[in-house]
């Protein structure tokens, strides 16, 4: 059975989660823990605890079915005293509280839900980003840092951390190590500003996958190509990717992707044409979210994650 390890943050590593734990596999991710907005961010102020929203979104992905317990987990509050909260949020934050632990308060909500695999924080320790502009200035804190417009030079974290021990053994046993996609400053890149993961995952003999983003992202990666992406991450790990995944969206309708530039985005370019290390995807999906009003946003689809399976060697029927 492969071992096969996913890295970054909340949105896109569920999606791809979603589809790879059916099969048979050793699946664990490893979440990036420096969200300081909405739920995270209050409950990390207010109880000094790592933001527990990104794990929250892998666990719910990874959970056995969508029963009542995985319906309360997604459940976010109308009221004022409790507007925004997740109330999964809330559990793994009384979780920590009853066990002392972050990491043990991550592993009861996982048997709570019956997940298939485990979901890791990077680390258990509080830590912030900073990003150094190309002025030099310094902006604080993952959701500004979403919000500077693509002037960012460097990124760091506030201070020097280990990373959690069960996830650098989980990096050392891995046979596929899957990154991304997600926001490349602020969900992926920050797992390697961890020193110890990072030197662990450099040495690491694991297939190094990069699952590119579909679009790129307002105040972070503005007009950035395939290209741009890929060597950021890799200026980060040190480590060239053994394969590159990127989706091509030639068939999604028109009208999404013009409200896409509407909101600064645009389809990521591929000018890696001739790099043999690029794998091309098809088949991606679109869903239905609500974000305070209900909006249609672009995903991998089940049928580019198998696609990227098949491709990695990991074949056969889902389970």
């Amino acid at each position: 059975m492969k071992k096969v390890l996913l890295i970054g943050g909340g949105t896109g590593l569920s999606t791809i989660s979603r589809v790879i734990k059916n099969y048979a596999v050793d699946l664990n991710l490893i979440v990036t823990v420096t969200d300081n907005g909405g739920s995270s961010g209050l409950l990390r102020e207010g109880l000094n605890i790592p933001p527990p929203g990104d794990l929250r979104s892998n666990l719910i992905a990874l959970a056995d079915n969508e029963d009542l317990l995985t319906k309360l987990f997604k459940y976010r509050f109308e009221c004022d005293e409790l507007k925004n909260h997740s109330l999964g949020n809330l559990i793994i934050a009384g979780l920590k509280e009853l066990t002392g632990s972050f990491p043990e308060a991550i592993y009861e909500a996982s048997n709570l839900l019956k997940i298939k695999g485990r979901v890791l924080p990077a680390t258990e320790e509080l830590i912030n980003l900073v990003a150094r502009l190309k002025d030099g200035s310094l902006v604080w804190g993952e959701i500004n840092i979403s919000r500077v417009g693509g002037k960012i030079e460097e990124i760091f974290l506030d201070r020097k951390v280990n990373a959690l021990t069960e996830a650098i053994d989980c990096i050392e046993v891995a046979d596929i190590i899957i990154v991304g996609p997600g926001s490349v400053y602020t969900s992926i890149i920050p797992n390697f500003l961890i020193g110890d993961l990072k030197e662990v995952y450099k040495r690491s003999g694991a297939q190094k996958v990069f699952i590119c983003n579909l679009m790129t992202q307002p105040g972070e990666t503005d007009n950035f190509s395939l290209s741009q992406h890929v060597g950021l991450v890799e200026k980060y790990t040190e480590v060239p990717f053994d394969k590159i995944f990127y989706s091509c969206l030639d068939n999604v309708d028109d009208r999404i992707i013009e409200r896409y530039k509407e909101q600064g985005a645009k389809v990521v370019e591929n000018d890696l044409k001739n790099d043999t290390r690029v794998e091309i995807l098809n088949g991606m999906s679109t869903v239905d979210i609500m974000d305070r009003v209900r909006k249609t946003v672009i995903r991998h689809s089940s049928k580019e994650i198998q696609k990227m399976m098949q491709i990695l060697g990991v074949t056969g029927e889902t389970v």
